[in-house]
């Protein structure tokens, strides 16, 4: 039995399994980076101790050693999914929270799970080389997720800095810089099915995303029948059979009408678990914790779908841009009936090392409407002071017309830039569900420029123009220096803030006049970085 258990994370999902093991009676330890030792999980654990970094895999366990820890709960994101962590847990004789070692690393290579998934007779999107592939392609980390790493090719000519900063990133972000490169779809539903062991627990829609991050989670899926569902649903517990699955996990797919291919699995706890766990009256952390120490089996999993349940992340970031922000809570007044999962507090800091997630609400209702109507409702209760966050973005959000009808596909943000006005919506005719033009369907329109928009600029006339930074961090790229002629959309200069890199570019053809920033400087927002003139 588990007396004590430490989480190997920080923030919301440490929380989050801190709540269920005190529901357990099991005592909770957090750990807490140098940089982060004021953070809400490292006050809200039973103990806390202090380690050198969250992807040091010997730091936790010699805390949970000096502790007298039982067991190692990953969470997301870190270590999670890496195979030797698991592995070196269990050599020291603690409980691993998850999948076995052999099924992280079969799954967790997403290549090698692409060969196994085809074996298992469960479709995937074509990969290969960029000739092979053709584009667009998108690059892609071959450990990790959560959109790091990831990079949307168009041409041969963005290729190559797509490549170098896919491996930075994903270096940075997993200490693995292992990419390839994928065939890109377009405008396909992301559905992804939970999984514990080899049972599937139904289906999550995470379409709606922004820099390859999800912003918006519901369950059951508007885009999936019954007939699809249950299509996915069997190829996703046949490829959890193929890698001998146990534990909490997710695979992912994308969706392209009828059509459906293998993604990903990620072996540990998804941040958007809460939609499931209410359509289910499920506790999947639970879950994990009795399935790893034998107190409950799979055979005693039953479940019955109920009603719906959507999912926002609040973000401390700019509400158009998506650039993280940085800033103390001077107050903050989250929802009071719906579920909030919160990973600070009033007071906390939002720094630039970390991820800069606040909280997720998460809103059920019997219908879909209802559960939207319940999550608008929250929103509009919700108050956020002395730092910049998403919360006009997600209002807009969950009001639009297309997020209303079920319709959103993964280039929605593209198409509808946020805040921007929705479009009047036609009423739909009688025959639109099975009547269809033989058309292809148009280019989707180029994203929102929205590194130009740390430009200031006024237009042609020989006028300087000011690169300034849309949010702290650290300069890891200098592309130009004093002098140079720069084209139109140009990189100038890379920011890396919260592991995600952000190219600046020129915004339009001009000269360099001064560059005054270096490689390695840490800038903070509104900073003045190079110096244009046409």
């Amino acid at each position: 039995m588990i007396r004590k258990l430490l989480v190997a994370n920080r923030g919301e999902i440490a929380l989050r399994v801190f709540r269920t093991c005190r529901e357990l009676g099991i005592a909770t330890v957090a750990v807490v980076a140098p940089d982060d030792t004021g953070s809400l999980h490292a006050r809200s654990a039973d103990e806390t101790v202090e380690i050198t970094s969250y992807l040091f895999s010997e730091e936790h366990i010699r805390a949970a050693k000096r502790a007298g820890a039982d067991a190692i709960h990953p969470g997301y994101g870190f270590l999670a999914e890496n195979a030797d962590f698991a592995e070196a847990v269990n050599a020291a004789e603690l409980v691993w929270i998850g999948p076995p070692p052999e099924a992280l690393r079969a799954g967790g290579d997403k290549l090698e799970a692409k060969r196994i998934a085809r074996e298992a007779g469960v479709p995937v999107v074509p990969t290969g080389e960029p000739d092979e592939v053709g584009y667009p392609l998108v690059v892609k980390a071959t450990a990790g997720g959560g959109g790091r790493g990831m990079r949307v090719v168009r041409s041969p000519g963005e290729l190559n800095e797509a490549l170098d900063a896919a491996r930075r990133e994903a270096k940075a972000a997993f200490d693995d810089d292992r990419i390839f490169c994928e065939r890109y779809v377009e405008r396909p539903h992301h559905v992804e099915i939970q999984l514990l062991g080899d049972r599937a627990l139904g289906e999550r829609d995470c379409s709606i995303q922004r820099r390859h991050q999800k912003v918006l989670e519901e369950a059951p899926s508007p885009a999936v029948d019954a007939a699809l569902r249950a299509a996915i649903s069997d190829a996703a517990a046949a490829f959890a059979c193929a890698v001998r699955y146990e534990n909490a996990g997710t695979a992912e797919f994308m969706v392209d009408g009828d059509d459906f291919y293998f993604l990903e699995l990620n072996g540990r706890i998804q941040v958007e678990h809460p939609v499931t766990e209410l359509v289910t009256n499920t506790d999947l952390v639970r879950w994990q914790i009795e399935l790893a120490q034998d107190t409950r089996t799979l055979d005693e999993l039953q479940f019955e779908t109920r009603g719906h349940a959507v999912e926002v992340r609040l973000y401390a970031e700019d509400p158009r841009t998506f650039f993280p922000q940085t800033g103390r809570i001077e107050r903050l007044r989250l929802p009071s009936d719906i579920r909030v999962d919160a990973g600070v507090a009033e007071g906390d800091e939002i720094g630039i090392a970390y991820d800069p997630m606040i909280a997720k609400l998460i809103a059920h209702g019997t219908t879909r409407t209802d559960a939207l109507d319940a999550l608008r409702d929250a929103l509009d209760e919700t108050e956020v002071s002395g730092v910049t966050t998403n919360l006009p973005f997600l209002r807009w959000l969950v009001s639009h017309p297309e997020v209303r009808a079920g319709e959103t596909t993964t280039a929605f943000l593209v198409e509808h830039p946020p805040l921007s006005r929705p479009a009047v919506r036609e009423a739909p005719a009688p025959w639109r569900t099975p009547f269809r033009l033989n058309l292809p369907s148009p280019p989707p329109a180029p994203p929102p420029d929205v590194a130009a928009a740390a430009a200031d600029h006024a237009g042609a006339g020989g006028e300087q123009s000011a690169v300034v930074a849309p949010m702290p961090g650290t300069v890891i790229k200098l592309l130009v220096g004093a002098g140079d002629e720069v084209r139109a959309r140009q990189p100038l200069v890379v920011l890396e803030a919260m592991k995600m890199e952000t190219p600046l570019t020129s915004p339009y053809a001009a000269t360099v006049r001064a560059v005054h920033i270096a490689e390695g400087d840490r800038v903070a927002g509104g900073a003045l970085l190079i110096e244009l003139e046409e």
